[in-house]
């Protein structure tokens, strides 16, 4: 009987994917982008957080579908285009957002500069007075839609633990908050961007996931060659748990991160829908979607037959709304030689 479940439920999610359903929800929302690049604290620093912060703005404005109006950039000198990273630039960048997104916007703040822990307080160093972590969490959560924050700064750790939360993804740089060394890790999450080889499952688009990866290898390569003790390990959180884990380690998270994009304009953007029915079917879809992958990261804590109780539950609900979506719109044509990596070349395998 147990075989037959985890067959059927294998049967099913191939049958989900097979109709053109994989997860691509996340990346087909609107995407907007913060870049703070904050107190330099020297000439040296100042130099090489404008080299990054010009690199990560080129790479976001390079990406398909890029839209300038999405884009809010600070920095420690304001100029054309460029903000005053300060407690009210901050101020004034989030009410901008506030008035531009949506429920479904998906937003990415990166953080590049120096970060300071006093044993109470973590702060994101700005020009003139910081920004405290629960500050940044009660600021940015007057926003509707998701959060991406990455900030790539030392002691940067508690900010995973301060802004952690449902439909957040939190990246930081260090895994604890001793570490206060100034970090290499804006520099590969930077290059993800560009580099090919971030892009794991060659679909053309690094996910979230793929940058985090991608920057925490070349973190630890680049201790390693230099024979150093590595001072930064960074984490990475979308559960919701406050707890995060290293890249190449066991953990549940990880799975929203993979099917969120960095940038701001769209990824893959969605046809416009008119139907109210059909946006409603769409929406339901993309709830089902959540619920399977919510599923796949709560699995080590559940019974294993509840686990696949669950999961054929869901993605039999799946499965019909997918078919009533597909009953509802006009036919598309089917490419036949998808490209590898497509949601039609997948191989389900469901955990047992």
């Amino acid at each position: 009987m147990n075989r037959a479940r985890r067959y059927g439920a294998a049967v099913l999610l191939g049958a989900v994917l097979a109709g053109g359903t994989a997860p691509a929800s996340l990346s087909a929302q609107e995407q907007y982008a913060l870049v703070v690049s904050g107190a330099s604290g020297g000439a040296a620093f100042r130099e090489r957080h404008a080299q990054w912060r010009d690199t990560l703005v080129t790479a976001l404005r390079g990406l398909p579908g890029f839209d300038d109006t999405h884009l809010i950039v600070l920095a420690e000198t304001p100029g054309p285009g460029v903000g005053r990273a300060s407690r009210a630039g901050v101020r004034q960048a989030v009410d901008r957002l506030a008035g531009l997104m949506g429920d479904d916007a998906v937003l990415h703040v990166v953080l590049i500069g120096h970060g300071s822990f006093d044993g109470v307080d973590a702060k994101f160093n700005l020009a003139g007075p910081d920004l405290e972590a629960g500050e940044w969490d009660r600021w940015l959560g007057r926003l509707p839609g998701r959060l991406v924050f990455v900030n790539t700064t030392s002691a940067s750790f508690p900010f995973l633990q301060r802004l952690s939360a449902a439909g957040r993804t939190v990246v930081t740089a260090t895994e604890s908050a001793a570490q206060r060394y100034d970090t290499v890790f804006p520099q590969f999450f930077i290059d993800s961007l560009t580099d090919a080889a971030a892009d794991e499952d060659r679909d053309g688009r690094v996910s979230v996931l793929e940058a985090f990866e991608f920057a925490s290898f070349g973190v630890r390569q680049w201790y390693r060659r230099r024979g150093r003790l590595a001072t930064e390990r960074a984490l990475i959180d979308d559960n919701g748990d406050g707890r995060g884990r290293e890249a190449g380690e066991p953990g549940p998270d990880g799975s929203v991160a993979a099917r969120l994009y960095a940038g701001a304009g769209p990824g893959r953007p969605p046809a416009a829908v008119t139907d109210p029915a059909v946006a409603s079917l769409l929406a339901r879809r993309a709830a089902l979607e959540e619920a399977v992958h919510a599923l796949k990261a709560a699995r080590p804590r559940m019974p294993r037959e509840a686990y696949l109780d669950d999961l054929e539950r869901t993605l039999i609900d799946l499965a019909r709304v997918s078919r009533q979506i597909r009953q509802s719109s006009p036919a598309a044509p089917v490419d036949p030689n998808p490209p590898a990596g497509s949601p039609r070349r997948a191989t389900a395998q469901i955990p047992g």
